[in-house]
């Protein structure tokens, strides 16, 4: 099934069911009131939504037309969300790009950080930035949802806890970090809000896509309007879904709702393009010595979006544009 949030219902949107066209959806309000109180509950919950979904497939519930701008983030703010840096080609070429080097624990230790929480973007939400100067760009990835996961699971037993899976274009600030990271602290004002895909469907909808605890399908970046990257997020990632989930629970629980990311999709074949302007960036100074390809400026526009083998799209498509802040 397919799960999102209209932009109604205050801070955390109106839970909805949304049909494998992407085109209609049917009100889940009387099961949960929105998809962190169907999560809280995920068992009961669960069931009764997918029953719902086979109704709405097969035109046995009244529905309404869906309308990608109404829709807000799946979920408009979330207890945690984690994102992880699991494609080995994405943290040598960026990491390079800054003169730092990958710590040899990251073959055998995932690269993880705290990332913010308390609000995402809709979909089709414009980003909004303070400043052309901090190097606006965007990444394109993967992410899982959990129900409440132990504390110390194994990443077997971690696999059963991913729920939900969608697509995040998880906003960074590339000119903010080398002096963050410099402290020795971390992200903080370099890692904004991000916004999430318009829907995040459970494992059974991906079918054979979905093995392993990784989605074997490319990953398709649009910008300015101009094809940017695809490549595959099945290949080249060093660490799959269950080993991070169960990096970030190794000595804490982890609430229902819990988003744990992917990091960046890149792969070893560069010919398949990146998934964010910094990567590009540093294949361009590895070949000519210097960058060519600038960051984001105002007026800029992103896509993210995922097809199936048959073409259609699978989580709803990101499409963002960057907008000055005004205060």
């Amino acid at each position: 099934m397919k799960l999102g949030s209209l932009k109604t219902g205050g801070r955390d949107g109106t839970l909805i069911v949304v049909n494998r066209a992407l085109d209609r959806y049917v009100a889940a309000g009387e099961i949960a009131p929105t998809l962190q109180a169907a999560l809280d509950n995920w068992e009961a919950t669960a069931p009764r939504l997918n029953a719902l979904a086979e109704q709405l497939a097969q035109g046995a519930v009244e529905s309404l037309p869906l309308e990608m701008t109404a829709l807000a983030s799946p979920f408009p703010r979330a207890y945690e969300f984690v994102d992880g840096s699991a494609y080995l080609p994405h943290v040598e070429r960026v990491r390079k790009a800054r003169g730092a080097e990958v710590p040899e624990s990251f073959y055998t230790d995932p690269l993880m950080y705290q990332a913010t929480s308390a609000g995402f973007l809709g979909p089709r939400d414009p980003v909004p930035a303070v400043s052309e100067d901090h190097g606006i760009d965007f990444e394109a990835e993967v992410v899982v949802v959990t129900d409440d996961v132990p504390m110390a699971v194994s990443a077997a037993e971690a696999a059963d806890h991913i729920q939900l899976i969608g697509l995040v274009n998880d906003v960074s600030l590339r000119n903010l970090i080398p002096g963050e990271l410099g402290k020795g602290f971390g992200f903080l004002q370099s890692k904004p809000r991000s916004a999430l895909s318009p829907v995040l469907v459970t494992p059974d909808e991906l079918g054979g896509h979905w093995r392993d605890c990784v989605l074997h399908l490319p990953l398709v970046s649009t910008l300015n309007g101009e094809p940017f990257g695809h490549p595959e997020a099945g290949v080249d990632m060093q660490f799959n879904f269950a080993q991070l989930v169960a990096h970030a629970a190794r000595t804490r629980p982890l609430a229902a709702g819990t988003i744990v990311g992917s990091g960046t999709i890149a792969n070893q074949d560069t010919r398949l393009g990146a998934s964010c302007l910094a990567e590009k960036r540093m294949l361009e100074i590895i070949a000519d010595g210097q960058p060519s390809t600038p960051f984001m400026s105002f007026g800029d526009s992103i896509a993210i979006e995922m097809f199936d083998h048959k073409g259609d799209s699978i989580f709803g498509r990101i499409e963002q544009v960057i907008k000055r802040y005004e205060p």
